[in-house]
């Protein structure tokens, strides 16, 4: 296939859209099923990307999930406990532990839950039927993977009413050097970051604190390939081999590290037993879950509890969830990880993160004030290291 045209870009207004190759070759791209649209294959080509670069990277299968050209999670096949499988609503999927991709992606979207509403699915390897059976339940735009087994074809291509886009991409195609954009009908031209991201950009420890175990550069890691592929500025809390905190798109940094220290801390407390034991009735659907979750951790929580609110969710009304509760709880988290696309200007950005449990952090340094970011990582026993590689993407 040369082309692929496309139903309008990335509004209904801009017709005519295509994908194309510049150099005449074939895409690298099968389209199995639905008809992808520009933001989709934005969201397909970025992701798979990132998923690719894990796995060649730290040797483990991994997914992501995509929403605007951001992932909201990426992880790796590392296998889940109890709390987290619940927590993720996949607590009743049958051979979930025996399928690695499976449980990446299951860890992928388990993150954000409000933010994958819709999402755009990478994975790093073939889909299987246990994947598939995942998908299925979840609103979701499409997927790119190297390839399908039958049977998860079969359940993909059901979804959506038939309509679920199913992208299969040459898990060996290497784009050339070079690539361009225009904005504005001037043409932009430079070399694709093929930047390489592996535990030698993490030597350079600049903290009195140097000790950095191996569970520590994995998340590190995990979360700079992430930033590599998430709209600037961005910040990245990542653990247990898994984003679980992204921060994108902010014009300030700290603002950055605040988001993403929100969704991080959002994602410990839906393991807390006062979430996991929240009374739901039967029939409130996994979305309408998530939503009442985000209200219950919120500042809003107690307006769960209200007359005529609590029963259109729960079986009785639900148990406060106290903000010194909350505090207490993340209080206790340590050995989260901290990634940053560019360097923190202030110390600001290490107090916050020390908030959701960070213990390790990686940014490029070089700022006029790079003496207060190290003083405050010091001041908490905070291992720090210097990348000397800024990660921007627009």
């Amino acid at each position: 296939m040369k082309e692929f045209e496309l139903k309008y870009g990335c509004n209904p207004n801009q017709k005519p859209a295509r994908i194309f190759m510049k150099n005449g070759e074939d895409l690298p791209i099968e389209i199995v099923n639905g008809r992808p649209g520009f933001i989709n294959f934005l969201d397909a080509f970025n992701s798979w990307q990132l998923v690719k670069e894990l796995k060649d990277i730290l040797g483990m299968p991994a997914a992501t999930s995509f929403k605007h050209v951001s992932p909201t999670s990426a992880a790796l096949a590392i296998p889940m406990n109890k709390e987290l499988k619940q927590a993720c609503f996949v607590e009743n999927i049958k051979g979930l532990d025996d399928s690695a991709i499976g449980t990446a992606y299951a860890r992928a979207r388990g993150t954000d839950r409000m933010s994958s509403f819709g999402d755009w699915i990478a994975l790093s390897e073939p889909c299987d039927e246990v994947t598939a059976r995942l998908i299925r339940r979840e609103v979701s735009d499409g997927i790119i993977a190297p390839d399908y087994t039958p049977k998860a074809l079969e359940i993909l291509k059901k979804k959506k009413n038939g309509g679920y886009n199913v992208v299969k991409i040459d898990k060996d195609y290497v784009p050339e050097p070079m690539e361009q954009k225009q904005v504005f009908g001037i043409t932009f031209e430079q070399l694709r970051n093929d930047f390489r991201i592996d535990r030698d950009l993490l030597k350079n420890i600049v903290t009195a604190n140097k000790d950095m175990p191996e569970s520590a550069i994995r998340d590190l890691i995990v979360s700079l390939i992430t930033l590599k592929y998430t709209q600037s500025n961005s910040v990245c809390y990542a653990v247990d081999g898994q984003a679980i905190g992204v921060g994108a798109g902010q014009q300030s940094r700290i603002h950055c590290t605040r988001l993403a220290g929100d969704k991080a801390d959002y994602w410990h407390l839906r393991q807390h037993e006062k979430v996991l034991s929240l009374p739901f009735k039967e029939d409130v659907g996994r979305p309408e879950r998530d939503n009442a979750i985000d209200m219950y951790l919120g500042k809003h929580g107690k307006d769960l509890s209200k007359d005529g609110v609590w029963e259109q969710f729960f079986t009785r009304r639900p148990e406060e969830f106290t903000q010194e509760e909350k505090d207490a709880y993340l209080s206790s988290l340590t050995g989260v990880s901290l990634g940053s696309d560019a360097f923190f200007p202030f110390g600001d950005n290490i107090e916050r993160g020390r908030e959701s449990g960070v213990s390790y952090v990686a940014e490029p340094g070089g700022s006029v004030r790079d003496d207060d970011v190290i003083a405050t990582c010091d001041k908490y026993g905070i291992v720090m290291a210097f990348t000397g590689m800024r990660l921007f993407h627009h």
